[in-house]
């Protein structure tokens, strides 16, 4: 009798086992992705997108043509309430999926539940898609409005820093007009950074003109205005949100172990702490015994076990283990084709760093282009 392998959500780690199923079946295994978006977007071409060095095609993964291409069904939903004893995955109104060995990969969700108003007033970068939509209506209005357009970024870590330097690089090159503002409730910008990284995004801050607000926290947010710690008021005609990840709320309620944070909780063989046969990568997973940031790095680096230890599970074989590296290189891009090499205390910088990360970028996404 057939054994069925669902996958839910089209992150970085999934896309990777639906090309390396592709590459070597399984025999006598049906495998279903469950995903409400056709294209996933590759989150380290994200920012040259919104800069306009990209066009769509080249930093999304279709993952239709990637699930044909690889036998595997997919459908088109997200899927809600997961029953772990009858071992099926309810999808709203299309069927029911049922499952022997389940993988979870939808990503987070940005952490705005604690500032009143967020969710109303601005637009989060997650659901990329949704925030596409509204930069291309950003960009426009820039174009247009009879004075510069207030444009706040919350959110002062290595994706809050990329996005807003290549939004003003691509409003300056649309000739619209806006200005900018960064804030950052921490002492410093990309916190997580060396210090020579932190001092070469300031000073490219400045000469971009972009102002930055530090140790400054964001108590709520009505229309137009931003309510700051302290009792300041802030105006905006646009508010983007690049805070930190936050996980969604289904994975508790549905029993599965979480972190303090509501990630699912996962061993070294990124199979979930409390349901053996349900395993979680990407940002929705926390490894709780080598804990690492919500990175794409990690997750494009968890694609491959994730992959092999699916495949044993469903063999009924032993797991293999998996030790995520210490530290990864992050390739921080600067708005125009310039970016800043950031690993341990090593800060590199100029635009033969951009090319370089240009070069991996191109790379990872043509393992996932399907010839037409």
């Amino acid at each position: 009798m057939p054994r069925n392998l669902l996958l839910i959500g089209g992150g970085h780690s999934h896309v990777e086992v639906v090309r390396r199923w592709g590459l070597a079946p399984e025999p006598g295994v049906n495998v279903t992705l469950v995903s409400p978006d056709r294209y996933t977007p590759y989150s380290g071409m994200l920012p040259g997108y919104i800069a306009g060095h990209y066009g769509f095609d080249d930093c999304h993964i279709d993952l239709d043509a990637l699930c044909a291409q690889a036998g595997v069904t997919r459908i088109s939903t997200s899927a809600g309430k997961i029953d772990f004893a009858a071992r099926i995955a309810h999808c709203g109104e299309l069927p029911d999926q049922p499952f022997d060995i389940l993988s979870i990969d939808t990503g987070s969700t940005p952490l705005l539940t604690n500032v009143p108003g967020a969710d109303r007033y601005g637009i989060a970068v997650k659901p990329v898609a949704q925030f596409l939509e509204h930069w291309a209506h950003l960009r426009e209005a820039a174009q247009t409005a009879p004075r510069p357009l207030h444009v706040i970024l919350v959110g002062a870590g290595a994706a809050g820093v990329e996005v807003i330097l290549a939004m003003k690089y691509r409003i300056d090159s649309d000739k619209g007009h806006a200005v900018f503002t960064l804030i950052g409730d921490g002492p410093s910008i990309l916190g997580a950074h060396p210090r020579g990284v932190q001092q070469r995004f300031m000073s490219i801050l400045q000469d971009q003109q972009i102002a930055v607000r530090l140790d400054t926290a964001v108590e709520r947010v009505s229309a137009g205005t931003l309510f700051l710690r302290g009792g300041e008021t802030l105006a905006f005609d646009e508010v983007v949100w690049v805070t930190g990840a936050a996980a969604p709320a289904w994975p508790r309620a549905s029993g599965l172990q979480t972190d303090t944070a509501g990630f699912i909780a996962v061993d070294k063989h990124l199979q979930s702490l409390s349901h053996p046969g349900v395993f979680a990568a990407g940002d929705i997973a926390s490894m709780i015994d080598a804990p690492r940031p919500k990175s794409g790095v990690y997750a494009v680096r968890q694609g491959p076990p994730l992959a092999e230890n699916l495949r044993q599970a469903l063999r009924g074989e032993t797991l293999l283990e998996y030790h995520p590296q210490a530290r990864a290189l992050a390739l921080i891009s600067a708005g125009e084709r310039y970016a800043v090499a950031s690993y341990r205390p090593l800060a590199l910088s100029g635009a033969w760093v951009w090319h370089w990360k240009n070069r991996i970028d191109n790379a990872f996404m043509r393992r996932y282009r399907v010839a037409g």
